[in-house]
């Protein structure tokens, strides 16, 4: 009789301590499941980050067919990118003819009765997942004729609050009297109001493109431009 041969993984965030104790109980699990261990994969990173070297390997491995089955700790631990990304991997090593089980949650499991239930569940909720995607790109963001970042649906600004026409006005007075004027000066003179009564300065960005308009369109000279 053919040995099955079982892929062991986990991802901890804290010590090697952890991942060892984890290691302990899939190795007991694979004994009495009479499954050989074909290698342990340990991440030790946190969810949030993206690279994740032992989980790529273990696709790796499975495309040449290594192993029969993956054993994970925890699904949340198999895969962190969102329901669809899981189902996707799932999938791929159901593709493979390579089966999956979580210590944890023996129902999430692709060698038993629940793997179809499992993964109908997934299904739906990759398919309200990829929707919310959807939505979110239709409605995506756009550069208004001023240059500034709107929602394409909501028309909402993002970013800094736009300076009024009120301190264009006083910023363009000051240039147009002395374009020599520093732009810091300019800064500390200029004030305006916006939301809640929040007291605000125009960016010194702002100002240096006030001051290249304005000494374009009259011919004025400026030595700190």
């Amino acid at each position: 009789m053919t040995s099955v041969k079982v892929a062991i993984y986990v991802r901890i965030s804290t010590t090697k301590q952890e991942c060892e104790n984890q290691l302990i109980q899939l190795r007991k699990y694979c004994e009495k499941s009479e499954w050989d261990i074909h290698k342990e994969y340990c991440d030790i990173i946190s969810g949030q980050e993206e690279s994740r070297p032992e989980y790529d390997k273990i696709f790796i491995d499975a495309h040449k067919k290594l192993f029969d089955g993956v054993l994970f700790w925890s699904l949340d631990r198999f895969a962190r990118s969102g329901t669809l990304f899981t189902l996707q991997k799932l999938k791929e090593l159901d593709n493979l003819n390579i089966f999956w089980h979580s210590y944890q949650e023996p129902y999430i499991s692709s060698v038993g009765p629940w793997k179809d239930v499992v993964i109908s569940i997934f299904a739906t909720i990759a398919k309200l997942e990829r929707e919310r995607i959807s939505e979110r790109t239709k409605a995506g963001f756009f550069k208004d004729k001023d240059g500034v970042l709107r929602g394409r649906k909501t028309k909402k600004k993002v970013g800094r609050p736009q300076v009024p026409q009120s301190a264009i006005i006083q910023i363009d007075r000051i240039i147009k009297k002395d374009p020599n004027t520093p732009v810091r000066k300019i800064r500390e003179q200029v004030m305006y109001k916006i939301k809640h009564g929040a007291i605000r300065h125009p960016s010194i960005g702002f100002i240096c493109e006030r001051k290249k308009i304005i000494v374009q369109k009259t011919g004025m000279k400026s030595n700190n431009l």
